[in-house]
């Protein structure tokens, strides 16, 4: 089964995700440490955390085969990760409108493509959840950000701050079920009635 194989190859490069789930936390801590920091910095570190991640995510997408191809929501979750990383760099002195709406579309696009990877690979895995999980939090923490940017910038960065957290714990949790898979071990496939 093709399914059966992608998900195989998801779990022996489980590392990936961790390495993606490690750099939302290191991220959102970041975040809450320095939360009066100057729009300037929260750019920076966000453009590196979009930078980072999106890396991370093609590293992945290559990695990760479907019928010999690479997978193209971890392309597509990479090259938005690593353009808006890129963005953030070269336009440092972006007002904080212009970051929150960057950040929000970003999430909410990045959302999606986690959603439908989860539903692809729901007959396959137990917990899938957890990864159409966070893209449910991504999507809505887009929808809320492009809805009410202008709320405070502080409280913007604790939101911000807490969504990387809790997306990163979701991704390794997954990754470290995906390990788990990898060794052999209790992440059987989903038996569905």
């Amino acid at each position: 089964m093709a399914t059966q194989a992608l998900l195989d190859q998801i779990a022996r490069n489980w590392v990936w995700i961790a390495l993606r789930g490690l750099a939302a936390v290191i991220f959102g801590v970041l975040a809450f440490v320095w939360p009066g920091a100057t729009i300037l910095v929260l750019v920076l570190f966000w453009g590196a955390y979009a930078l980072v991640e999106g890396v991370f995510a093609l590293i992945a997408a290559f990695k990760v085969r479907d019928r010999g191809k690479p997978m193209w929501t971890f392309a597509v979750i990479g090259i938005l990760g690593i353009a808006a990383g890129i963005v953030t760099f070269l336009w440092p002195g972006i007002t904080a409108l212009a970051l929150l709406t960057l950040i929000a579309v970003w999430a909410f696009f990045m959302g999606i493509f986690q959603i439908i990877a989860a539903v692809r690979l729901r007959k396959e895995i137990q917990h899938e959840w957890l990864l159409g999980l966070s893209g449910v939090l991504s999507v809505i923490f887009g929808a809320v950000m492009m809805a009410r940017p202008v709320e405070g910038l502080l409280a913007v960065v604790w939101v911000i701050a807490a969504y990387s957290i809790v997306f990163g714990i979701l991704l390794l949790v997954l990754a470290f079920r995906l390990k788990n898979r990898a060794a052999g071990g209790a992440m059987a496939p989903a038996v569905r009635g």
